[in-house]
């Protein structure tokens, strides 16, 4: 690997663009082309996380904000015999193809919508499996094969890591959408096989166009936290289109002094460093990323865990009088109490401000011993007065211990968990504590390709009938080996008319 320094320089300085970030970005995904074969290991699991996406995709469905989002990507068909061959929208009937960035506009907030994909955590926070519906789409509006795409996909995990590694957007409240926008802007180049200064362009005015405040992701959480990956996907198909048509972007957009660092991040004075593979070096970085066995924040999934053994040994919940959960700063800060968000402890809140409350996720997961996409989010789950009661006596507090595990260099040894401490009526304290997740890499169960066939099949049932669940399976199992005309079985059937009869009652846009 290269540590890259990144600061901010003076319009004056003409820093040339072979020293800007967005420049060597773009030169990891155009160095990927030609006859380089992908590291074995990370194509393997890039095929995972299409499964992955696939899975939670489809079971979203029939949720409102994904279907608004089809409705406004299926006003933009393409039209049959057009030159415009488009792409495949999860929901709609075989043969329906959209403009490819309005297919990966609806088919990135099905991704998103249960919060159910995977992730990445290091200086600051991803879901890069958001990558995949905007390189999916451009796939197949240009006519290029699996090989192609799993180039694409393994070059945007690659930007991804790198950015979440080096430069954190949390502590200035900018929303982690800003990295994706880049990644994709990085995998697109990749899979169309782009020259250097095309990307560096796209990557510039991706960047430029998608960096928003986390107000997405505080108090009352809205149905924009879906839609947020999806617009930077979208934006980023639309940048690439400007830049191959001859199109530059704000320069440089990191760099630059009224840029990305010096009045987005930490000033004048900043100074960052991102690590990227040198040419040649193999493109790994998708292994050290991991996905979700339960649909809730990254930080709830070991806590889910923990709390499905603790419940054997706390008797009768009416007999807890507190649970002190001690863990890092960004689950204390951003789901915990530390947020000092009322709404985490409201049982009239929303599903995206439950996700987003460890102490309702860990209530309900002692009540319940498990933790199911909708049944653990329903109003009427939220609102039980035991429930309520014993959420209320659940607070979280920062252990710097937990915080230094959180940022450990070494990701094999980093730590997303906490101690749960729990005291009874009468004084008797439980405790117990959790590092990782059960499905984490380094956890006791570690997902490998049977898991993320068990979970598609778990999400897929009543949706997606089990010849159209094999179909899928085995379409994405030869993902390296399909044509063009073949991506579209990367798309589930589904019974289309009675999401047809679903989207008719919902209230009409402006098209």
């Amino acid at each position: 690997m290269i540590d890259h320094q990144v600061r901010v320089h003076a319009s004056a300085a003409r820093l040339p663009r072979e020293e800007q970030l967005a420049w060597r970005l773009a030169a990891v995904a155009t160095s990927m082309q030609g006859a380089a074969e992908l590291d074995p290991e990370a194509a393997a699991m890039a095929v995972n996380r299409v499964i992955d996406n696939a899975a939670v995709a489809v079971a979203s469905l029939r949720r409102r904000p994904v279907a608004v989002a089809r409705a406004q990507a299926l006003t933009r068909t393409a039209a049959p015999g057009a030159s415009v061959f488009g792409a495949s929208v999860f929901g709609a009937a075989p043969g329906v193809r959209a403009a490819p960035e309005w297919a990966a506009w609806a088919n990135g907030t099905a991704v998103r919508e249960l919060d159910f994909h995977d992730t990445f955590l290091a200086a600051d926070y991803s879901h890069p499996g958001d990558n995949i519906p905007p390189l999916l789409a451009v796939a197949q509006h240009t006519g290029r094969g699996g090989a192609d795409l799993l180039r694409g996909i393994v070059a945007a995990y690659e930007v991804h890591v790198a950015l979440v590694r080096g430069i954190c957007l949390h502590a200035h409240r900018i929303d982690h959408v800003a990295h994706l926008g880049a990644a994709t802007a990085c995998g697109l180049g990749a899979l169309l096989g782009l020259d250097t200064a095309t990307v560096y362009q796209a990557v510039q005015q991706t960047v430029h166009t998608t960096t928003a405040t986390r107000q997405s992701r505080k108090g009352e959480i809205s149905s924009w936290k879906a839609f947020a990956p999806a617009f930077a996907g979208k934006a980023a198909i639309e940048a690439v289109d400007r830049a191959m048509r001859g199109e530059s972007a704000p320069s440089p957009v990191y760099e630059g002094e009224d840029g990305f660092l010096a009045w987005m991040l930490d000033g004048p004075a900043a100074a960052y460093t991102v690590s990227l593979p040198e040419p040649g070096e193999a493109r790994r970085a998708i292994l050290d990323t991991y996905t979700k066995e339960h649909s809730a924040e990254y930080q709830a999934q070991a806590v889910i865990d923990l709390a499905r053994r603790l419940r054997t040994r706390t008797g009768p919940l009416a007999r807890v009088r507190e649970i002190v959960l001690h863990t890092s700063h960004h689950t204390h800060q951003v789901i915990g109490s530390g947020a000092h968000d009322p709404q985490k402890y409201d049982p009239e809140a929303s599903r995206e401000t439950l996700d987003h409350s460890v102490p309702y996720i860990l209530a309900v997961a002692l009540e319940d011993g498990e933790w199911h996409h909708e049944r653990s989010y329903a109003p009427e789950r939220a609102r039980r007065p035991e429930t309520v009661a014993l959420w209320r006596r659940i607070t979280t507090v920062e252990d710097p211990e937990w915080t230094r595990r959180y940022h450990h260099p070494d990701p094999a040894r980093r730590a997303f968990g906490g101690r749960a401490v729990v005291t009874l009526e009468d004084g008797t304290v439980i405790e117990d504590e959790l590092a990782v997740a059960d499905a984490h890499p380094a956890g006791a169960r570690p997902f490998d390709r049977e898991a993320y066939a068990r979970k598609f099949r778990a999400l897929a049932e009543g949706i997606v009938v089990p010849g159209a669940q094999d179909a899928f399976l085995t379409a994405a199992g030869r993902l390296p080996e399909l044509g063009a005309d073949e991506l579209a079985g990367l798309f589930p059937a589904v019974d289309t008319a009675a999401l047809a009869a679903y989207d008719a009652t919902l209230p009409k846009g402006l098209l």
